[in-house]
């Protein structure tokens, strides 16, 4: 039962840092891990996942890649589960190694960073749409939900198993980016509107807290703010939704 222990372990954030291992549960996020190159330590499976097709046809897949799978009880899932409705498969894997120092900017770079951001679903979509766009990464600051909590795994659909997921602290960002060259733009509503600016070649995105916005600390840092022009009456976008509208206005022209 070493594996069910460790995914009920896994629930907690400094048991994934200690570890460096976090839980992918569900079949398409279990599909992309499997399809991705991250080392799979184990995977917990109970009765539900052979209730449909695509459901046996994974657990068949498991077996033939000889992976550890531990057969448990439904109550027995339930309790290393994360999700309203489980559909009977977790795997347990390590997370990238990917640090600042990795990352080597191209002529043109676009990077994402997210500043405080609290909600798992927001996370996990920022960190899909970044994907979507040819962002080159997502660098995370303190304060900001943990990339590997199980809730933004499952949001994103496993899709930091690929793109660059880098957490980092403000000093770090800043030598980061002035090594590099690579402007700092804050999305901010007192901003000029991203649509009469031309980015540079390297530049970073930054977005904050759903409530709060910007930390000030970040927000003295950027070289620049910028916004979205909206209709009177409306204050504000989803922070994703307002992510990914700046991430396609800056991103690279041919």
């Amino acid at each position: 039962m070493r594996i069910l222990t460790l995914a009920r372990d896994l629930t907690r954030r400094k048991a994934r840092e200690r570890s460096g291992l976090f839980v992918a549960e569900g079949v398409r996020t279990v599909e992309e891990l499997l399809a991705s190159p991250l080392a799979i330590t184990g995977v917990l499976t109970c009765d539900l996942l052979d209730r449909t097709p695509r459901g046996a046809a994974l657990a068949a897949q498991l077996l033939a890649r000889g992976i550890e799978v531990v057969r448990v009880s439904e109550r027995e899932f339930f309790s290393a589960s994360d999700t309203e409705h489980p559909q009977g498969v977790l795997a347990v894997a390590e997370c990238p190694k990917v640090s600042l120092d990795q990352l080597a900017p191209g002529r043109v770079a676009r990077y994402l960073v997210l500043d405080g951001v609290q909600d798992p679903g927001n996370v996990g979509t920022l960190l899909r749409t970044a994907a979507a766009l040819g962002v080159d990464a997502t660098l995370v600051l303190p304060g900001t939900v943990d990339p590997w909590n199980a809730k933004v795994v499952r949001s994103a659909v496993g899709i930091q198993f690929r793109h660059h997921t880098s957490s980092c602290t403000e000093a770090e960002l800043s030598s980061f980016l002035g090594r590099h060259h690579v402007a700092l733009w804050g999305a901010d509503a007192a901003g000029a509107p991203v649509d009469t600016l031309t980015p540079p070649e390297r530049v970073a995105i930054v977005v904050g807290n759903e409530g709060a916005g910007l930390k000030p600390s970040v927000r003295d840092a950027c070289t620049g703010l910028v916004a979205l022009p909206m209709a009177p009456g409306v204050e504000s976008l989803n922070v994703a939704v307002a992510a990914g509208i700046i991430l396609y206005a800056s991103r690279p022209r041919p």
